[in-house]
């Protein structure tokens, strides 16, 4: 885009052909506290192409959220910890970039919509000087040209009367439209990757489909990487290309959304979609996964997930199952989809 006196032009950094837009390798990062050292990521890979669409699922506590803060290097430091791994983007390490490099970085490049639209907004400046704010610092614009693209913005994420209401406080929002001024703060320097921590926690349902679609909808449009942190599987249905289910920590599972859907491979991801409400078993009582995560200061020897598992074994208890490339039918390996069981093929075929 441009504007008349703003460059809006996107600073074009080359990467190797055929990387990923992101690349998360073997991240771990951990938490000293009083109780001991909590691994809140434990050793998590995932990539996410451009114009894709990563949805990563599971409780709260699993480390979806630790492991964003992460990638847009708004850790704290202490008490946590990067204890090892790599997050390349477009082919760099963050974790190598100095603070300043960083800086660059975040907002015109990776951008992330929090969960709480109302903490994350000043409350004593109004919404147009926030979105405008994002230009001056960057862009070096004026306030009538930021103004003007504050405006721009939000008519694009369908705010009704954005002209008359750019001067107005975030509390005198709806939840809803708070939240498109997260999505229209995160697109105002048209970032590659826009990272989404649970945006549709406090709507209600009709006001979630509406915001992942205009998600979905501006994500296309500008081919944007997207991933999307939830525990909600039905919000993720129609939007996702790819699944990653976390627990304790650890990847579990991961894979197209629709064979994940169709056919889960590990007890977890079978659980979340069993607790799904469904229209053709009204008046029967909800699915709920028994018992409850571990405590991070001191995960079990074996799988995470044993203590909570109807299929755990001795062998699921004492050794940890690694993730392995998940098959067809055929015995044909299945093109990025990987679980971590040990009994993987009896809850594929369970």
């Amino acid at each position: 885009m441009t504007e008349k006196g703003i460059d809006l032009v996107k600073d074009e950094t080359a990467s190797t052909p055929g990387t990923p837009l992101l690349d998360v390798r073997d991240l771990q990062v951990e938490f000293h506290t009083r109780e001991g050292v909590a691994k809140a990521v434990n050793g998590v890979s995932y990539s996410v192409e451009a114009g894709e669409t990563l949805a990563v699922l599971g409780e709260s506590g699993s480390g979806k959220s630790v492991t964003a803060q992460a990638i847009m290097g708004i850790l704290d430091m202490p008490p946590g910890r990067i204890a090892g791994g790599e997050i390349l983007f477009q082919g760099q390490d963050l974790l190598k970039m100095t603070e300043a490099q960083r800086r660059k970085v975040r907002g015109n490049k990776i951008a992330m919509i929090f969960q709480d639209a109302l903490s994350s907004l000043n409350p004593v400046l109004s919404v147009g000087f926030q979105l405008g704010e994002m230009f001056r610092v960057h862009k070096g614009a004026s306030r009538k040209e930021a103004k003007a693209r504050a405006i721009e913005l939000m008519d694009r994420v369908r705010i009704p009367a954005a002209k008359e209401r750019v001067n107005d406080y975030p509390h005198q929002f709806s939840g809803g439209m708070r939240q498109r001024i997260m999505i229209a703060m995160a697109l105002a320097l048209e970032p590659d990757l826009i990272i989404a921590d649970e945006p549709t926690t406090a709507l209600d349902v009709t006001v979630q489909a509406q915001v992942m679609d205009l998600l979905a909808e501006l994500q296309q449009e500008y081919r944007m990487g997207l991933i999307l942190i939830t525990h909600d599987l039905g919000v993720v249905a129609d939007v996702a290309d790819r699944i990653a289910v976390m627990y304790a920590g650890r990847i579990v599972e991961r894979g197209d959304v629709r064979e994940i859907y169709r056919e889960p491979a590990h007890p977890y991801t079978r659980g979340l979609l069993d607790s799904i409400p469904r229209l053709d078993q009204k008046g029967s009582e909800l699915y709920a996964i028994r018992g409850l995560p571990p405590t991070l200061t001191a995960l079990p020897a074996g799988c995470s997930f044993s203590p909570r598992c109807d299929r755990a074994t001795e062998l699921c208890v004492t050794e940890r199952p690694l993730p392995v490339t998940v098959t067809d039918a055929e015995g044909a390996p299945i093109a990025g989809r990987t679980s971590a069981c040990h009994f993987w093929k009896e809850t594929l075929h369970g």
